[in-house]
């Protein structure tokens, strides 16, 4: 997230045109839990047109205490991660853990299309969670559960984090200082689990939705934080009953191939195919060590790499990584630049496309935000509401849409209730 403005006119930023309301406009989902997989998740179907209702505890989500702020000065209304998770929702705040608390969530459910929850199982059944429960309120209601193990099996009931969902996966296994399996695992940076859960429970619940055309009736969505990391691993776990063997962090085995450093930043380097090996060559203007023996076929490369990623280095010391990697491109060599985020914000591509969307806050004032990696000829995305502050549309939801009377509300906040 950027403080500073869009670089160029952005067609994603908001806008009231009633015909950028998005595919699921009229469908009503509500959002329960906090951080990162439900909102994610109801995000998305958000973006795409959905009234999302956002459920916080009447102390806020989680991720409101969760940086990074403007100017580093923590608030719970400036979170950057709570901010770019809550575009395009109304946010109340409930008490699942009280009586009326949870006679509200049934309320708003029998209008709903869709509830998205992360609790975990444990917790769910006295927070009023219950699928067989709010089905005999709503039929049709479609409910997403995420949770790191999913809703059965030995591990059900475990509470996670990112770092251990990680693991669980696998990914952390292949992750780290490439080529060096003698040194310990990394993660990924941030909440890599959560964003990869949402991405599946926002799948499985329109999945869902759209089987409703057909069937009339809503279901269980369950989803398993572990098994969408398990899933994305691509042939690793097929190698063993092919070949019996484990994946590992083979890192550049495949050699040359590297990160390497230019004057200005990093470039990915690979040239493994004869092709690519000769058109690196002929950018490097054909130098005479190429033509050492130790350098002649893929097996020699590979086989005497410290020797020549030395000699890569000292031809890139003195070079700007487009100026290489635009080279590259022209002699069909698959450079890659190593972007940083500042880069990325400022990429002449994303934002020739306006995938950076810009919106104000009341509180945060105006930032900048990724916007969607896929574009609609007929309902483009667009950013309709910032993230909503603490409560915000309380009266609007349970005086406007259940009835509830002012001092019935105010009696509400008392009790703790919202």
């Amino acid at each position: 997230m950027s403080l500073s403005p869009s670089p160029v006119p952005n067609p994603q930023s908001p806008t009231s045109n009633p015909q950028l309301l998005g595919p699921l406009h009229g469908m009503r989902v509500i959002e329960c839990g906090g951080m990162v997989s439900a909102p994610y998740a109801a995000k998305l179907m958000a973006d795409l047109g959905a009234e999302v209702i956002k459920i916080e505890e009447p102390g806020g989500d989680e991720a409101r205490r969760r940086g990074p702020y403007p100017g580093d000065n923590p608030h719970p209304e400036k979170s950057g991660t709570f901010l770019y998770l809550n575009t395009n929702k109304l946010g109340v705040t409930l008490n699942l853990r009280t009586a009326q608390g949870r006679d509200v969530l049934q309320r708003l459910v029998r209008d709903a299309d869709a509830l998205i929850h992360n609790y975990p199982p444990p917790q769910q059944a006295d927070l009023g969670l219950h699928y067989d429960t709010l089905r005999q309120l709503n039929p049709r209601l479609v409910m997403t559960s995420i949770s790191p193990f999913g809703q059965t099996g030995p591990n059900r009931d475990l509470h996670m984090h990112d770092l251990n969902m990680w693991a669980a996966g696998g990914i952390v296994y292949l992750s780290g200082a490439s080529g060096r399996p003698d040194l310990p695992p990394l993660k990924a940076y941030g909440q890599q689990a959560g964003y990869q859960a949402g991405v599946n429970a926002a799948i499985g619940a329109l999945g869902a939705l759209f089987g409703r055309f057909t069937s009339g009736k809503g279901q269980h969505v369950d989803i398993s934080a572990q098994e969408c990391l398990v899933a994305i691993m691509e042939n690793n776990y097929v190698s063993w009953p092919y070949q019996q063997s484990v994946a590992s962090r083979l890192g550049f085995r495949l050699i040359p191939q590297d990160v390497l450093p230019c004057r200005d930043g990093y470039i990915y380097f690979l040239a493994i195919e004869d092709h690519q090996w000769k058109g690196a060559l002929d950018l490097m203007g054909n130098p005479e060590w190429a033509e050492a023996d130790i350098f002649q076929d893929f097996a020699t490369r590979s086989g005497n790499w410290d020797a020549l990623k030395p000699l890569l280095e000292d031809w890139m010391q003195d070079k700007s990584v487009q100026e290489v990697y635009h080279a590259a491109q022209a002699r069909r060599v698959p450079f890659a630049p190593v972007s940083t985020m500042g880069e990325l914000l400022h990429s002449e591509h994303l934002n020739a496309r306006g995938f950076f969307a810009q919106i104000g806050h009341p509180e945060a004032g105006e930032l900048q935000y990724p916007g969607a990696p896929y574009r609609f000829s007929a309902s483009p995305w667009a950013l309709r509401r910032p993230a909503p502050t603490l409560g915000q549309h309380n009266e609007e939801i349970y005086c406007g849409r259940l009835g509830l009377t002012p001092a019935e509300l105010a009696e509400f906040r008392t009790a703790g209730v919202v």
